[in-house]
Parts: structure tokens; sequence; C-alpha cells
């Protein structure tokens, strides 16, 4: 019986083939898309997953609070990863500090190297675990002891084991390599590490030795001892650092590892979104593209209802029950699905690299994982299903007595389930158009905000040797006796990324002032000038002011916090140094460009890790950097010369909005082709079966034009209400996703006529081509029986 089933499917398959091959392209797209995002929310759950006991690994976190406000971050003491270990050994049955994660430069021989390492205590390769594949991750326990990843061990040392070799770090300390490690996958927290330093080494003993609970610079890690839960083991050290802190209130929490990448902001300590919110969205979106497709497949299978009447009546009247014509349609549809999904591995297949490169990803197809081909098999038998359950249902009930006497109509209402499966459609796709459209206008609205400094033109340079540190001055000189750049400053923190937070103290500060913190950064006299802020009272800084190494600036946030009209003058103290306010300058965009200014205040005195140069825009950028990088070279020839430009580093801002505009647009621009394709299909069938009456009314005089809206108005009528559907719900959806951005772009009135004028388009185009071709044909042809 499956086998005459399958049979009768083909022919019908093969009599219909425009029909069949409309559903399967189809089917194909809206699978392919599915898979793909399928693809990528398994990536994105499965964030730090890589780890056998995830479940049990932890965050330490802080949340500081006053006045009725509140921060939570992971960034945390030294002193409570010290308490963490000490006093609650029967919370955690281990723990581990970390810090750093920036590139550092590895030399062996002649071979040198950019890779990120981190300080970390010897438990974290042991807790996660790591996978060793040379050596042991506690070599840790000693101080000139590290382990490496095996991409950087075979980058450095090739096929030669790597064990008991020695590198040099910032061509200032020495580091022998005690253990390789598998590569961490890209969804993991560590996946860029490429080198894990013992945490006990003296270069490191600014953090190793810190018990002040009001420094936070560094991460905490732990895990669980079996019984114990996040909320449990938080109940328990919720109070630990409230005692040691002044000026706030702080409480400690830990959070699981596996879902901080999803769930990273927070609201009065508790979590309340992040990067969930794009899963869900594109979660949604595969949901929506996979039911326009099975809408096609119903649309185009209950359209041809009156075409099978005929074989549904016979079959019944020669005794086939009615679960025996579900079967038979229902093992079409599942044909056409298998088919269908065939196609769509061959789409993805081909599209995965670009759609890596849109998400920022490195997915493949897991052909090899059991699991992959159960659900891709249960997913075609669930498409299949879905799409052919209600034609299946339909063509079953047919009564066979008025079939075959030739008295069954459809009636009036038969045409109403893809009446509304069209408006559905086209709702769907109107809301992803408006979505797109303002996914891009706030990125654009990010970029267009004035950044109160002149960005063009500038480059970052790392002072990642002490030889850089110590010849910075005659280093700038020749830069600039040469020609090559307009001026060089140098700073404590790169202009894209001010991450110090830290306390200032003035006159008259208020009690509810105690918990402001303020964006510090230690500058050098050319900072301004370099940069190109603007001054808006006061002074620059200048190598004229020798007094400069105690004085400040401010930034207008920072006025506006302190409450000062002018500040100018003022002495105010910063870590134990009173320093004199010699100048305030405008707002500058230095970390999250849809988010307010931070206060900020530059010092002109203190460690300072990066050079900012101001190259010469009368010169080409080729020979610039060239001669740019002879002059680092000669002056730190440990190392190449590595640069950075502040353009670049600023694009990266917006990465994530892009990508979520870029894969929104591809998935709208496939949505509309999924829905004109069913509405191709649907319109060809419509003029087929009005063959006659067209035919009729040419004879009779009708115009092309005439014609063309008669076939026209019935599917714009449906367009039109779909817009009434879509305004609305576009409008609101879109408020609420830009809820999570303080500096918005506003909703206009003409992103919705827009969209919906290109859905109208769309949809005349499509149409359009089905109607003038029935209109064209030939009359006799239409109306003649035989």
């Amino acid at each position: 019986m499956l086998y005459n089933f399958i049979k009768i499917a083909l022919r019908n398959i093969q009599r219909k083939r425009t029909f069949a091959i409309i559903n399967i392209c189809g089917l194909a797209l809206g699978m392919a898309i599915s898979l793909l995002i399928g693809l990528w929310l398994t990536d994105e759950i499965g964030y730090d997953h890589y780890f056998t006991n995830h479940k049990r690994i932890v965050k330490g976190m802080v949340t500081q609070s006053s006045n009725g406000e509140s921060y939570t971050g992971d960034v945390v003491s030294m002193a409570m990863g010290t308490s963490f270990r000490n006093d609650f050994k029967d919370l955690f049955t281990r723990t581990a500090l970390t810090c750093d994660g920036s590139d550092h430069l590895v030399i062996s021989g002649d071979k040198k190297f950019y890779a990120a390492a981190i300080w970390a205590q010897s438990e974290l390769p042991e807790m996660l675990p790591f996978r060793m594949t040379m050596g042991s991750a506690a070599v840790l326990n000693d101080p000139s002891t590290a382990i490496i990843s095996s991409s950087l061990a075979a980058a450095i040392f090739g096929e030669e084991d790597p064990v008991g070799k020695t590198v040099r770090m910032d061509n200032e300390f020495d580091l022998k390599i005690g253990g390789i490690y598998e590569d961490l996958p890209a969804n993991n927290t560590f996946a860029g590490v490429k080198i894990v330093m013992p945490w006990y080494n003296l270069k490191n003993s600014y953090h190793s030795g810190n018990t002040d609970w009001n420094d936070h610079n560094g991460r905490l890690y732990a895990e669980l001892a079996t019984s114990v839960t996040a909320e449990q083991a938080t109940a328990r050290i919720k109070n630990l650092p409230t005692p040691h802190i002044t000026g706030w209130k702080e409480e400690a929490s830990v959070y699981p590892l596996d879902k901080f990448y999803l769930y990273s902001e927070f609201e009065n300590g508790k979590a309340s979104g992040g990067r969930i919110y794009y899963v869900w969205l594109f979660a949604a979106i595969g949901i929506f593209v996979l039911f326009l497709a099975c809408i096609n497949f119903m649309n185009m299978s209950t359209a041809r209802s009156e075409k099978r009447a005929r074989e549904v009546g016979i079959r019944k009247t020669i005794g086939s029950m009615r679960l025996q014509l579900v079967i038979q349609f229902l093992a079409e549809s599942v044909l056409i699905a298998a088919a269908a999904f065939l196609l769509c591995l061959a789409i993805v297949m081909l599209s995965l690299p670009y759609f890596n490169y849109l998400a920022d990803k490195t997915m493949v197809i897991p052909w090899t994982n059991p699991v992959f081909w159960i659900l891709s098999i249960g997913f075609v038998l669930l498409t299949g299903l879905l799409a052919g359950s209600y034609p299946a249902f339909y063509l079953s009930g047919f009564d066979p007595v008025k079939v075959l006497k030739g008295t069954f109509r459809t009636g009036k209402n038969a045409s109403l389930p893809r009446q509304v499966m069209v408006v559905l459609q086209f709702t769907v796709s109107m809301v992803l158009i408006v979505g797109t459209i303002v996914v891009f206008r706030q990125i654009q609205h990010g970029m267009n905000r004035t950044p109160g400094f002149h960005r063009e033109g500038l480059v970052n340079v790392s002072i990642n040797t002490p030889e850089l540190g110590r010849n910075y001055e005659v280093l700038r000189q020749e830069l600039l006796q040469q020609g090559l750049v307009e001026n060089v400053a140098s700073a404590s923190m790169r202009l894209t990324a001010f991450q110090n937070n830290n306390e200032l103290y003035w006159r008259g500060k208020r009690p509810d002032q105690e918990s402001q913190f303020f964006r510090n950064v230690n500058v050098s006299a050319d900072f301004g000038k370099t940069i190109g802020w603007k001054i808006l009272q006061g002074r620059d800084f200048g190598r004229e002011f020798t007094t400069d190494t105690n004085s400040l600036i401010l930034n207008a946030a920072a006025v506006k916090v302190i409450g000062m009209g002018n500040p100018v003058g003022e002495i105010m103290k910063f870590s134990g140094k009173e320093y004199t306010v010699v100048g305030v300058a405008d707002d500058m965009v230095t970390n999250s460009p849809f988010s307010p200014i931070e206060p900020a205040v530059f010092l002109g005195d203190g460690w300072r890790g990066f050079i900012t140069i101001r190259l010469k825009h009368d010169r080409p950028l080729h020979t610039s950097l060239e001669a740019i990088g002879k002059v680092f070279r000669k002056f730190n020839p440990g190392s190449p010369f590595v640069y950075e430009f502040l353009d670049d580093a600023y694009a990266r801002k917006f990465s994530a909005e892009k990508r979520v505009g870029n894969l929104a647009a591809v998935f709208t621009g496939l949505a509309i082709f999924i829905s004109c394709l069913g509405l191709f299909g649907l319109t060809a069938f419509v003029a087929e079966q009005r063959r006659k009456e067209i035919g009729l009314r040419k004879i009779l005089g009708a115009p092309v034009f005439r014609i063309w809206s008669l076939l026209s108005s019935d599917f714009l009528r449906l367009i039109m209400i779909s817009f009434l559907v879509a305004i609305p719900l576009s409008w609101w959806s879109m408020n609420l996703w830009l809820t999570n951005y303080e500096y918005r772009t506003a909703l206009p009135w003409w992103i919705f006529l827009l969209s919906a004028l290109a859905v109208l388009m769309i949809t005349l185009v499509t149409v359009s081509f089905q109607s003038v071709k029935a209109a064209l044909m030939n009359p006799v042809k239409s109306i003649r029986t035989e």
C-alpha cells in the first residue's frame, strides 16, 4: 500500500511539474533559512557549553548601588576571590582569578607573534577543564611556567616539542612552556586566549598581592559544589564585600557562566536580557519563514482542490476510506518536503560560507552527528505533515455524490483560508521590511553621532615593550622632525575604550555623589591637540606648562555631575593626589555610541600604555605608514610595528547591530521571494481557472488593462488588509526593540509608507506577470472545449 501511495504521489507531481517546482523551491528556501538559523541558534545557545562541567561553573559578580541606582558587572576585586577560596570551601570546590586578556608580544628566536594572554590562577584550566594535548595544566603552579594553545605552539615551534622551551613576553620577561592545550571553540569565553600565564609571576604582583576591596580589576570563576546551586551560593556570599566598601553599597553574587553570554544585562542585580533578544528574534524569523513556505504549499494545494475533486469522488466510490485519502495526500506532501530538503542541503552548503561571514561565525553542517540526522528527518516529516495537513483533510472531505454528479461547488468561503494565508504572508514580509529599515537607521543614528574629536587620520599603537615606553619622547621627536606626522600623544586608554572607573573628590561633594564614578585617563600634554578635542572652558594641556603633571581636565558630563558652573581653578583629589582643574573638554563618544556620555577626568600624569598618532592628510597613506614603521622599529627593535586605525576600531562598535541588520536584510529578501513565489503560483492558478471567462470578455471587447485589473484587484485588496495589520504590529515591535538603546533613532511615518509601497510594488510585479499573460492569450484557445 505504501508503494502505491508513493507511485501515485510521483505521478501527480510529474503531471503538474510547475506546481511541484514552485512548491519544492519555496519549501527548500524556507527549510534552508530555517536550517541556517537553527545552526546559528545552536551556536549561540551552546556558548560556553564546551566544558563538560559547564553547568557547575559560575562567574563572580558585584552589584553596586546608591541613591536608587545600581550597576551589576563581572569585574571584581582580588580580595573577593581570596575570600571565596578561603572562607567558602563548602560552596566552591575550586576558584580562579584572572586578569588582562589583551594582546602580548611573544618572541622565540627570530619569530615574533601577537597573541591574547591572560594571567590566571592554576585552578582555571583544571576547573574548566582545558583539554591538554601535551604536558599538564598543573604547571601554572610554577610562577615561571605557562601553557599555550595548539595553534600558537604550531606557529612558533612547528613540529618540534614545545614543552620545556622558553618564550620571551613583551621583550621583558621569560616564560617556560609547560603544556599545550587544544584551541577552544569560537563560542567560548576564552576562545581567543593563546597563552595562560602563571598568576604568581612577579610581573603580575600588582594583581596577585592586591587585597583592596575597592580595586576592581579582575574576573573570578568558581566551580560549585555538587549539591549547591548558584542561588544558594549567592544567598551566602551576598553581603561579603559590604563591610569593606565606603561610599556605595556593594553586594556579591555568582552567575552561571553558560548563561552569561545570552543574559549579560542586569537590572537591580537580576538578569534582564542581552543577546537572548537576538536569539528570540531570529528564532521567530526562522519559524515565520518556514511558515510562509508552508503557507505557499497549502495555498497551491487547496487552490487545486477542484482539479482533484473528481479523483477523490471516484476513489471514495470504489471504496477508499477517508484515512487512506489523508495518507495519500500527506505522502505527496512529505515526498515534496523530502525533495525540498535535499535541495535545502545544497543551498545551505553553498551559502554557509557567506552566512558565516555575515554572522561572524565558524559554523559547519554536522554531517557525522546522528542527532542532526534524527532532527532533520523529524524536520522533514513535520514540515511535510504541517504543509500538507490542511489540503489532506480538506480534499478528503469532499462528498463523492456531489462531485460525480457535477453539482460540487467550493463556494465563496472556500477561498477564505487562502486569503487569510496571503494576508499573513505579506504582513510578516512588511514587518520584516520595517524591522530591517529601523535596524539600519539605528546603526546610522549612532554612526552620525558627533564624536567630539576628529577620528579621521588617527592611528593607535600599543606600548608593548619597556623599550618603547622609555623611548617614547625621542620617537615622538623624530616622527615630528621628519615631517611624517602632524602630532603624537600617549594615553593610558585607547580612545575608543575608556575602561577605568574611579572616584573623584571636590569641594562641596554631597553624600549622594559618593557613589559617582569617573572614567579616568592619563594623557600626555599633546593629547588634546592630537585628537582634536574642543575645550569649552579654561585651557588645554601644554608642554609649556610645567605644572600640568598636577593638572586635570574634566569633560562636560563630569561638570554636569559635579554641579559646578565653572570648575576651572578648583582643587580636586584623585587617588589620593591633589590636581588643579585647568579646563573642560567637550564630551566625546569613547565607549558605546548608543549610550549617554559618561563623566570622565583626564590627568596630566601617570602610566600610559598607548600612542596616538595624527597622520598628515597630504601624504600617501602607504608611504606614511612605511616610514613611521621604520622609526618605530628603530626605537623598539624587539617588536614589529603593529598599529590600528581609530576609524576601524570605532566601526567595530557597530558590528553586532550591523550583523543583525545584514542578516535581517537577507532573510527579509528571501521571505519576500518565498511569498512572491506562492503568489505567482496562486495567480497562475486563478488565471487558468478563469481562462474561459477571460476569453469571453476579450471577445466582448474588454481591453487588456480591464482584464489585468480584474485578476489583480482581489490580491491587491488582500495586500491592503495586510497593511492594516502590519503597520501597528511593526510599530509596536520596533518601539520595543529600540527601548534597548538609550540613544536611539525615531520611528517616522515614512518608514511604514515606504515599506507598504515596496510590498505593493513587489505584489503588482508578481501578479501582473500572470495577469498580463492571461489577458494576452488568444480567446479562441481559451473558450474552445476540446
